[in-house]
């Protein structure tokens, strides 16, 4: 099958009627709904796109030659890493970069799972074979994939066997003859209504041991899979118009408690199986991480660039670009877009082929940016905010503007050195949405932990930097000054 119109993807929704929640009740129809129907209308924007320009966004299935999405390429050398990641910011600058879990993130995922496969078949031989499988299945078919990867936030202290109630996260009840029973729960799938399947990540906050093998899982299955239920959280798409909420209208990915009710997986979509072990390396050894990283950070460029944007228009339009703090602050967002263009750039042509002959870019570059950008980004907003100051609280509706006797009135007296009244609330109004309202304030912590803590990733990456070349540079400059003869 060839790559998916957007009106396909709608029509997929509506004929799976995932099992989803929100307010209180199971939604009937999720295209529909007023908490998702916008987001489902971008995401349908995405795979039309790929047919409005095919050059960029599509290439021959190597398989079935049909036409597959750009995103789920192999790449096998710098000049296929650089046309994917050309296809993942043409995506991404539909949305300013603030559709995280677009489908390209898990794309990339399914491709380096899928190629480098061989550590699954220390659980089983077959679980390789799934995997290669399901990559095929995945880009031939144009999955749209959300994933859970956390166990719930019981008690962190804990491994999940010292649990007082160790059943309530997702863990094997049973094998059979034809697949697995899985019961539980996790945490948390954004973009969890409105996906084809879900990715059950296997979960590395755990040890690798016998007691905690049976949260040791990885699989996919679709998401209307009896049994499976979908919990969103309250949704930041208030229904209002895109003028006066010009990202969280459109850009509302949601959030998804996900339960599993004695689920059945079948063996071909299954993963990791009980293997502790296998659940800890997965993301390293099949270079998924990588991959990952490099479609986030082409990403967040993206939205960096488009959070400058957002600022230096803010500064022409009231007339504030001559001051010298304001100038710093736009140094700091250009600085901050420059660093990561150059991770970037160090990634894509550092890159080598791993053992699968996939090009891979250079985890050390996309390593330290998926570290920085969670530590930057809430700086950048707090800039948006600084700049704005009190014209992101007079921000009036459209609806104010369209009132015959205040419309006037604040069109005149909301005026800017550059802008009128309308037009420079709609600006402050995008400025106010990315920055301060529900759906601005869940971009930053979503940023902050988009990996997971910083703190703790900051550790991991302290403990695996190469220190001993830094150590004994200056062992060896202490030794040579203890020599030399004044």
């Amino acid at each position: 099958m060839p790559a998916k119109t957007g009106q396909e993807y709608i029509d997929g929704l509506k004929k799976a009627n995932n099992n989803v929640y929100i307010h209180g009740e199971r939604v009937d129809d999720i295209t529909e709904h007023p908490a998702f129907k916008n987001v489902v209308r971008s995401m349908a924007h995405l795979y039309d796109l790929q047919y409005e320009k095919p050059d960029k966004m599509l290439y021959d299935s190597p398989t079935t030659g049909d036409k597959v999405g750009m995103t789920f390429l192999q790449p096998t050398s710098i000049d296929d890493l650089i046309k994917r990641r050309e296809a993942i910011m043409e995506w991404a600058r539909t949305s300013g970069g603030m559709m995280g879990r677009s489908p390209d993130y898990l794309n990339a995922e399914v491709m380096a799972m899928g190629m480098n496969n061989s550590l699954f078949a220390e659980g089983d031989p077959r679980f390789a074979e799934n995997a290669r499988n399901y990559y095929e299945y995945a880009r031939e078919h144009d999955i749209s994939l959300t994933h859970t990867l956390i166990h719930p936030q019981v008690n962190r202290a804990k491994m999940q066997h010292e649990q007082k109630d160790a059943n309530v996260a997702l863990h094997l009840v049973e094998k059979q003859d034809d697949g697995i029973i899985v019961d539980g729960i996790r945490l948390l799938a954004t973009q969890g209504g409105i996906t084809d399947e879900i990715l059950v990540f296997p979960s590395t906050v755990k040890k690798a041991g016998e007691l905690n093998d049976p949260y040791s899982l990885a699989f996919a299955i679709p998401n209307h899979t009896e049994g499976l239920k979908f919990i969103s959280r309250e949704s930041f798409d208030y229904g209002k118009n895109s003028w006066d909420h010009p990202l969280g209208s459109r850009f509302e990915e949601g959030d998804a408690i996900v339960s599993f009710d004695h689920v059945f997986v079948p063996w071909e979509r299954v993963f990791v199986c009980g293997n502790a072990s296998v659940c800890n390396r997965t993301f390293r050894e099949t270079n998924a991480v990588v991959h990952m990283a490099h479609q986030v950070v082409a990403k967040n460029i993206v939205k960096t660039e488009f959070v400058l944007g957002v600022a230096l228009s803010m500064m022409d339009a009231i007339g504030i670009d001559q001051f010298q703090h304001v100038k710093d602050k736009g140094t700091e967002i250009m600085l901050t877009l420059e660093t990561m263009r150059s991770h970037l750039y160090r990634a894509e042509h550092q890159a080598k082929l791993d053992q699968s002959g996939t090009m891979t870019p250079d985890y050390a570059a996309l390593d330290a940016a998926r570290n920085w950008y969670p530590r930057i980004y809430p700086k950048l907003t707090e800039i948006v905010r600084i700049l704005g100051a009190s014209g992101l609280m007079g921000i009036p509706t459209e609806a104010d503007f369209q009132h015959e006797e205040i419309g006037p009135i604040i069109h005149r007296g909301l005026q800017g050195k550059n802008l009128e009244g309308y037009e420079r609330v709609q600006l402050f109004r995008l400025a106010w949405d990315m920055t301060l309202s529900a759906f601005g304030a869940r971009q930053a912590h979503y940023e902050y932990y988009f990996f997971g803590d910083p703190v703790r990733m900051g550790m991991t990456y302290f403990d695996g930097y190469d220190k001993q070349p830094y150590k004994d540079y200056v062992a060896d400059f202490l030794k040579k000054s203890s020599s030399m003869k004044v």
